[in-house]
């Protein structure tokens, strides 16, 4: 495993859009397991990658995070045939906007995994985290949290 970063680091928000048949069932997996990946990668359960539009990506980083992960079915293994292939045509219509609005491709990347991949999960979300830990916080301007309605 990678060793943790130093005390007082902010670990880097990051977004992870897992389909529900394969990569979300690997995170279950590497939960199952015991195995440690970041405490702020955030899961948000979809039923195929393919779902994903490069608004949903967006506005992510927009919101906050400061990387966003697709994690979908291996190639070839799509439960809805060419989702995960349509998901990575858009991470790489994302890394071309974030390039021309001068933000660094690395904050978005799509990952493919089996169901029985628990620790490849749980590496790629470590991997990931040391990437954006490397590239700072999101260069995005943090949001004014909204008050709670009374």
């Amino acid at each position: 495993m990678t060793e943790n970063p130093a005390p007082g680091t902010p670990e880097p928000r990051i977004v992870a859009f897992c389909c529900k048949y394969c990569a979300y069932a690997a995170a279950d997996l590497a939960g199952s397991m015991r195995l440690s990946y970041p405490a702020d990668l955030k899961i948000i359960q979809v039923p195929c990658t393919g779902r994903i539009d490069v608004i949903h990506m967006l506005k992510a980083l927009e919101e906050g995070a400061d990387g966003v992960m697709l994690a979908g079915c291996l190639e070839g293994e799509c439960h809805f045939l060419a989702g995960n292939l349509k998901a990575k045509a858009r991470v790489g219509q994302v890394k071309k906007i974030l390039t021309e609005i001068k933000m660094d491709p690395g904050r978005v990347e799509m990952f493919n995994l089996s169901s029985a991949m628990g620790a490849r999960f749980a590496e790629i979300a470590t991997e990931m985290a040391e990437r954006i830990r490397g590239l700072g916080p999101s260069p995005v301007p943090k949001k004014p949290k909204k008050a709670a309605a009374a």
